[in-house]
Parts: structure tokens; sequence; C-alpha cells
């Protein structure tokens, strides 16, 4: 399990504002691993995950453009049926609450086929306990049970 920081930006919603951020980043040669656009009536959020954070931040800056940072789960998604759902719940076990999630470009961190979820869930150090590594919860290994020996067997007349 790996954690990232995200920036977001809130785009005035009209053509060509996410195309002109998207080119100011390409210039920069600042990549993305993760990217959602939200849409509302006059403004847009962007989410984004930059490979490189300081880049991507002076882009933002240079262009005039408000952004936040924010603390993100990124969570190695199998391509198998159900395995967000797994996620998802042993997060609510733990009474722990997704804000919001999305999905990466092409496959996770590993390389393998699925995806890279970003999740933000209100504690992402107990999540991070939770999740462990690649999603993997991580365990104690449970104490070795200690048996008896048996008794030494008893030969004939002792």
């Amino acid at each position: 399990m790996q954690t990232a920081k995200q920036l977001s930006v809130r785009l005035v919603n009209k053509p060509g504002r996410l195309a002109d951020m998207l080119g100011a980043m390409a210039k920069e040669k600042v990549n993305f691993r993760a990217l959602a656009v939200m849409d509302s009536a006059e403004r847009g959020t962007v989410r984004f995950v930059p490979d490189d954070l300081d880049a991507a931040i002076k882009v933002l800056e240079k262009s005039n453009i408000p952004y936040e940072v924010a603390d993100v789960l990124l969570a190695d998604v199998p391509n198998q049926q159900g395995a967000f759902r797994k996620i998802c719940e042993r997060l609510a076990a733990e009474h722990l609450n997704i804000d919001y999630a999305y999905c990466s470009f092409g496959p996770g961190t590993k390389g393998k086929s699925g995806v890279l979820a970003v999740i933000k869930v209100n504690d992402l150090a107990k999540a991070r306990r939770v999740l462990g590594v690649n999603g993997t919860p991580l365990r104690r290994k449970p104490a070795r049970q200690l048996r008896p020996r048996p008794a030494p067997a008893m030969r004939g007349g002792e």
C-alpha cells in the first residue's frame, strides 16, 4: 500500500479550460499516475496524482490556478470480480469512510493486470494498517501453540 500527494483544482466549466491546464502540464513534462474530472454547473473539479508533485505545483502557480493538496492511498486492484468491493468492505469494517475514489491510467504499481485505485479516506494511517501491502491486510502471525509433550511410554513392569 502506498500513499501519494493528490492535487485538486477547480476550473471554470468552459470549453478548453481543462485542455489548457493539461497542455501546460505536458509542456513541463508532468505525467499523471491518475486523473479524475467531475463537473458541476459552473466549475469542474480535477483531481490528479502527478508523477512530479513539485513540477505540477509550479505549473499551477504559473497558470494562476488555485489548488489543494491531499494525501491519498494508492491501492493495487487486481482484475478480478469484486476486488474493489473487498477493499471497501475492509475499510468499512474498521469504520473508515471513503470520501471518494477513482482509478489510474494503466496497470497498478506492480505492472500486473488490474488498476491502481486512488482512495481518499478519513484516517490515512489506519487505512494503511487495515489494507497493508498490496491490499492484503497486515496481520500478526498467530502465536505458536505449544502442545504438551506426550508422556513417555511405559515399558512392561515399570
